[in-house]
């Protein structure tokens, strides 16, 4: 390996490293938001898959007949929909930024 590849491979690491942090940033300043049962429930979360808020409408838990386990399933519904959301949006993200990422043999 000669000098100038080792210095093409320290500015693709470089490039690389870059990527890794603007990722970390997008991922905490991406926002989906999914709801179930007509918006009974509804979630919120990052793109790390953290839950940020958790809704749930007063007439959900209103009534003395009200069904635990399908608040439960809405509950889990909702968290599945927001994340699958987190996971589409990142994709996407990390697609434009590969576009801008300057690698060779890989134009």
């Amino acid at each position: 390996m000669n000098l100038s590849d080792l210095a093409k491979m320290k500015e693709m690491m470089g490039q690389a490293r870059q990527m890794q942090e603007q990722m970390e940033r997008k991922l905490a300043e991406t926002i989906v938001e999914a709801s179930s049962g007509g918006g009974v429930v509804t979630v919120r979360m990052n793109g790390k898959k953290e839950v940020l808020r958790l809704k749930i409408e007063p007439s959900a838990i209103g009534s003395a007949g009200s069904d635990l386990e399908l608040l439960e399933d809405l509950i889990a519904a909702a968290v599945n929909e927001a994340g699958r959301r987190a996971d589409e949006a990142m994709k996407s993200s990390v697609a434009g930024m590969m576009g801008g990422l300057d690698l060779p043999g890989l134009s």
